[in-house]
């Protein structure tokens, strides 16, 4: 794997704006980084997919773990919540995406950092404008990237289930998420099903008839909603969310997989696997169990966090590098540090995608900071 440096195109700005990438330049500061690329093998390639695939299917038994053994209360999800995953789970409800957040170097095995499994962004870059970027410079050779084409087919599978109409919305006035949920959009029309826009803070509920509604009070059946499952049951409308009146995606069971608690559950079922790090509830338990950790770098996360927020990295007993943010109080896990990635004094994550239960493609952040935060750059690759 290498890290190459070269030239933006000359209009690269506009390039990617025609693809829908609006949010290049957040305040001025760079977040789609064409200076450099990625160049992997496609052993590496073969390896992160693989690696995707594996963790997926173990992250599915780390959701029956949790349900057969009741630890709900471990991933911070509400009671009242409970009977609604249930009845999801058992019906296997529909799920679209996700996004495996993986430490790799092209040396060792890929270690899972967290899963991205709600409400994942960084999708329009990952599979529109990195495509187009090799299309322009780089046509020779090939990329890890099938998103589009995987969403479609998800879409269109779901297609005969529905009522014939998605709504899809986030939050107002988020620009990131307008424009995920813009070529969400793009692929579900291509896939032949109506849609609808409708942000999160429109949705209603009309009681008279037991339905899920938009502003005009037509019917909401179907709703891919941008917007994370654990915002929704603080909701005034969340008393409603038991009715299964409407069908969310992504589906109420993804709360078993969409916080951080989940790493221990996996490193409790998987010990040693080569695709985890050791991860526990409790400090104390990782000190004892993994002492080399302890002594020589872990990572303390909110179980809830987003973004890179409130994570603090500890070294030989010091704070070397934290975050600050407003996910403080929701608790936290302890994880061993991850073997660190290090191209010219940049820290890349490599973000696999999941569409429809497989693995399809790859995005890569980096940071010259350790921890990936909203404002890492999204560097392309290909092989």
């Amino acid at each position: 794997m290498n890290r190459v440096r070269t030239s933006p195109r000359r209009d690269w700005q506009a390039r990617v704006e025609e693809v829908g990438l609006l949010h290049h330049s957040p305040e001025g500061e760079k977040y789609w980084d064409e200076s450099a690329y990625y160049e992997l093998t496609a052993r590496e390639v073969d390896t992160l997919e693989k690696a995707a695939n594996d963790l997926h299917e173990m992250c599915l038994a780390a959701a029956q773990h949790v349900l057969d053994n009741h630890v709900f209360a471990c991933l911070g999800i509400p009671v009242e919540a409970v009977p609604g995953i249930l009845r999801s789970w058992e019906r296997d409800d529909f799920s679209l995406y996700g996004r495996f957040d993986l430490a790799y170097d092209g040396s060792g095995p890929p270690k899972l950092l967290e899963y991205n499994a709600d409400t994942p962004t960084a999708l329009v870059e990952a599979a529109v404008a990195q495509w187009y970027w090799l299309e322009d410079t780089n046509r020779h050779a090939d990329q890890f990237n099938s998103i589009h084409e995987r969403l479609v087919a998800a879409w269109k599978r779901l297609a005969p289930a529905t009522d014939g109409k998605m709504y899809l919305g986030g939050v107002k006035d988020q620009l990131e998420d307008e424009r995920t949920v813009l070529y969400l959009e793009d692929t579900c029309s291509q896939a032949g099903l109506m849609t609808g826009r409708l942000f999160i803070e429109d949705l209603g509920f009309d009681p008279a008839r037991g339905k899920f509604v938009d502003l005009q009070a037509a019917v909401v059946g179907d709703y891919f909603k941008l917007y994370p499952w654990e915002w929704m049951w603080r909701e005034e409308f969340s008393r409603h969310l038991q009715s299964d009146r409407c069908r969310f995606v992504e589906p109420m069971w993804k709360m078993l997989l969409s916080n951080k608690g989940l790493l221990p559950v996996l490193w409790q079922m998987f010990p040693d696997h080569p695709n985890l790090l050791p991860a526990y509830f409790a400090e104390e338990a990782l000190r004892q169990n993994q002492p080399a950790a302890a002594e020589n770098g872990y990572v303390k996360k909110p179980r809830l966090s987003r973004e890179g927020a409130n994570v603090t990295i500890m070294e030989h007993g010091a704070v070397v590098e934290e975050t600050s943010g407003d996910y403080d109080g929701e608790g936290y896990i302890w994880q061993a540090m991850a073997p660190r990635a290090d191209f010219d004094g940049n820290h890349p994550v490599f973000g696999v995608w999941v569409v429809n239960h497989e693995a399809c493609g790859l995005g890569i952040r980096e940071d010259t900071a350790r921890i990936t935060g909203n404002t890492s750059r999204f560097v392309p690759h290909l092989f």
